[in-house]
């Protein structure tokens, strides 16, 4: 494993982390949870990420039984606010009621004093920003958190973010998107802007949601078991990486990795930590065995040659529109 600094403050974190999206509390129970963490910590991965919102809350009440005997201060525990964890009108956004009881509740949950870094899981265009600024500075006054970050903000939302945390004298220093070789979507405008303000990129679904392991073909059944099975067998069509054309190309690329000794899917998470601006790359894992596969990632240094055929494999398919970045802003 190495480490790299959350953008330009002095935490360092695993390069690769590791996440409970959709696998604590979902797909896996507590004792596979358990040894998923268990594993990820003999990998060397000290950084572990979730969400209050995860599985109904669930995924952080499974991360902090997982962590359980293990020495905090050598581990990195990221946790997030925005949606709903309740049926409550004030149970979800970032007011300032909602911030500073959920702050609360997953310190709770995950049997700790502190978290390392809370994140604003979405823009809250419900909430005055001067609210929710003003909250996550007391939050980290308090103690409760060491640094505050956001997830899937656009650049203005970003720079208007830093702009107040400096003013209330936090340090707001990380990002957290969606990014892989097929969307690109951060480079274009969040990439240069977290450079210049010193904001690394915690990168969720350097899978593409699995797409990017190869294991999806066009015209063949899905994996059983996997995300995109639907309930007939056949591969679900109605997700953005599922088109024909974007299946064919994927299969084009296990040649290259091929070439460097590695799985597909520990080639597209070495691919993610390639961008100077990611700190980190998070990896989930239904098994043990999955986190030693993409461990693998670590330290890899794919040259030029290797990035550009990459592009000229994937070419049409790779979404870079910044006007993408998953934003609610037009949603009800």
């Amino acid at each position: 494993m190495e480490y790299r600094k959350l953008g330009t403050s002095g935490l360092y974190i695993s390069e690769i982390a590791y996440g409970n999206w959709v696998t604590h509390g979902e797909q896996i129970d507590q004792a596979a949870a358990t040894e998923c963490v268990k594993q990820a910590l003999e990998l060397g991965i000290t950084t572990f990420d979730t969400a209050d919102a995860y599985a109904g809350t669930r995924a952080e009440e499974a991360l902090g039984v997982a962590l359980k005997g293990t020495r905090r201060e050598s581990v990195e525990i990221f946790t997030k606010a925005y949606f709903p964890t309740g049926d409550g009108r004030n149970d979800r956004g970032l007011s300032r009621k909602h911030v500073m009881e959920s702050i609360n509740s997953s310190l709770r949950r995950l049997r700790t004093d502190y978290v390392d870094l809370y994140q604003a899981h979405r823009y809250d265009y419900e909430t005055p920003l001067e609210e929710t600024m003003q909250a996550f500075a007391d939050i980290v006054r308090a103690g409760k958190a060491h640094y505050i970050g956001v997830s899937e903000w656009t650049a203005d939302e970003i720079r208007s973010g830093v702009a107040l945390a400096r003013d209330l004298g936090v340090q707001l220093i990380s990002n957290q998107p969606q990014y892989s070789m097929l969307w690109r979507v951060i480079e274009p405008e969040i990439v240069p802007l977290s450079e210049e303000l010193g904001i690394g990129q915690i990168c969720w679904s350097p899978l593409a949601q699995g797409v990017l392991t190869g294991k999806y073909t066009p015209g063949t059944a899905a994996p059983e078991g996997s995300r995109f099975r639907g309930d007939n067998g056949e591969l679900k069509n109605d997700h953005r990486f599922l088109s024909e054309d974007i299946l064919i190309r994927v299969q084009k690329l296990k040649p290259l990795a091929e070439e460097i000794g590695l799985s597909m899917a520990a080639f597209a998470v070495a691919w993610v930590l390639q961008n100077p601006n990611v700190s980190a790359a998070i990896v989930g894992a239904s098994r043990p065995e999955q986190l030693v596969d993409n461990v693998r990632a670590a330290g890899v240094k794919l040259d030029q040659e290797m990035l550009l055929r990459i592009d000229d494999i994937l070419g049409p398919v790779i979404e870079r529109d910044p006007g993408k970045v998953e934003s609610f802003k037009d949603r009800p």
